[in-house]
């Protein structure tokens, strides 16, 4: 999918939803800094160059209402490759300074997976909230603004997960309750026939019950595709766990967020999301999946059907 797709899509879910777009009314406190941490591997440019340009707009909104006082973007790159790297700095290097808005950029020495690039600005954050961001989304103009604002009236939040648009304008359900794996074995590998006679359970897995209206949702488990927490509660939770590559690892930092305070669903902020599942990877990946499934019950309980 190019750019001009990708807008496309995002403009009409944007449409599709209009009656959960709202603007709320923002904090009589002082503006707030906002810090963000994007990891890429061999992430796709053009998608990539839609989450920036959607990350800018969407902090034009929550500055001009007063509510981000500055945002700071650190770009991990994981790829070590020579020419994407190169790229990677030419479409950064046409981007303007602004006096708010910033961006900084690091190439890692080697791949330390999804969570590890992430904890390297996440040991050294002092902002008052970090987004957790995947390379494959695109924010609605107002999905700051209306995070941030709830955050700073609800002091007990300590995470928000969004409501995410995904393939063809429907909805994509990322929080989840807890897993068994018989769940996680039908939704990542079984085939369509089989997932139909199954929908039921797998419904209820991804929240289908609660997460279908216009009303908040406290939650369990939410996805590392877009994260916005409070930095207190991220570094408390000790950022995301080294022992896992890849996979799982958001669903074990949601589970040590919990105890920092509560986790939510609101769906008034929206994104897009281009990503994919683990079925449609190749060998290593599906290595690496079973790798970190295995790590997650271990570390949190089994759970079989």
């Amino acid at each position: 999918m190019d750019s001009g797709q990708a807008a496309t899509l995002f403009s009409c879910a944007v449409c599709a939803t209009a009656g959960n777009m709202y603007t709320m009314e923002t904090s009589t406190n002082r503006p707030r800094s906002l810090s963000v941490s994007i990891v890429l591997h061999n992430s796709p440019l053009k998608l990539f160059e839609q989450t920036l340009l959607s990350l800018y707009r969407s902090a034009e909104v929550a500055h001009e209402a007063g509510v981000v006082s500055e945002l700071r973007v650190s770009i991990i790159d994981n790829s070590v490759d020579d020419h994407y790297r190169e790229q990677i700095r030419e479409l950064l290097s046409e981007w303007q300074a602004s006096d708010y808005f910033y961006l900084e950029y690091s190439a890692a020495s080697f791949n330390r997976g999804f969570g590890g690039g992430h904890n390297l600005k996440i040991e050294r954050l002092t902002s008052d909230y970090h987004l957790i961001l995947n390379p494959d989304t695109e924010l609605a103009n107002n999905a700051l603004l209306v995070g941030l604002s709830l955050m700073d009236q609800d002091q007990s939040v300590a995470l928000l997960s969004p409501r995410v648009i995904g393939r063809g304008g429907r909805q994509e359900f990322l929080c989840k309750r807890y897993p068994s794996v018989l769940v996680l074995a039908l939704r990542g590998f079984a085939p369509s026939l089989v997932r139909r006679l199954f929908r039921g359970r797998l419904n209820h897995y991804e929240m289908h019950d609660e997460c279908s209206s216009g009303e908040e949702v406290e939650v369990l488990l939410a996805s590392g595709c877009y994260m916005l927490v409070r930095t207190v509660a991220l570094r408390s939770a000790g950022g995301f766990s080294d022992e896992y590559f890849l996979y799982f690892e958001d669903f074990d930092l949601s589970l040590r967020i919990g105890r920092q305070g509560r986790k939510v669903f609101h769906p008034a902020m929206q994104i897009v999301h281009h990503g994919g599942y683990a079925a449609s990877k190749g060998p290593l990946h599906m290595w690496l999946f079973f790798k970190s499934l295995i790590r997650f019950f271990n570390h949190h309980g089994w759970r079989w059907i």
